[in-house]
């Protein structure tokens, strides 16, 4: 882990599961009623039901369903693959319009073995565009390794998260 405030890639690191998805909405909200520009997935569940998750577009509003309704004895993993590949393109958006900030909803088990958003979040940190997730305890080794522990590790508060973006604008000025 680095510990240089002013490296462009950051995550959240929680062990108490969705407790950081709020967090990560208000400070992207924030950001863009600044006037940055913030592009991204932030998830949502309603209800804190899991088949009623969305990955939402911070750009457009366009939700886009992460999981499947495999039935109630359903033992396999319920992702929806054709959701999730939909939603890259959020992140592929994000590198083309060179964001002052990318957010990625998480960096989680697809992440960790190469799947999900892995290659959309190696291409924003080789174009070096700010780019923020949140990592789950468990998934903290595979992050360390995914970024070459370049990464900031931050708790999830809000003075951690815009004391990051304030180091980032001020090394881009």
């Amino acid at each position: 882990m680095t510990t240089e405030m002013n490296a462009p890639i950051a995550a959240i690191v929680h062990a108490e599961r969705g407790a950081a998805d709020p967090l990560l909405n208000d400070f992207a909200a924030a950001l863009n009623h600044q006037g940055r520009q913030v592009h991204g997935l932030i998830q949502q569940r309603p209800d804190g039901i899991k088949a009623d998750t969305v990955l939402l577009d911070l750009q457009t509003g366009t939700r886009y369903p992460i999981f499947q309704n495999l039935g109630a004895g359903s033992l396999s993993c319920s992702i929806d693959s054709g959701g999730l590949a939909a939603a890259s393109l959020v992140l592929r958006r994000a590198l083309d319009a060179n964001a002052d900030l990318a957010i990625a909803n998480r960096f989680g088990a697809l992440e960790a073995t190469g799947g999900g958003l892995a290659a959309e979040m190696l291409a924003l940190m080789a174009a070096e565009i700010p780019f923020l997730t949140v990592v789950a305890d468990e998934y903290l080794p595979a992050w360390q390794h995914f970024t070459g522990a370049a990464g900031v590790e931050l708790p999830a508060r809000r003075t951690a998260l815009d004391d990051w973006f304030a180091n980032l604008a001020r090394r881009n000025t």
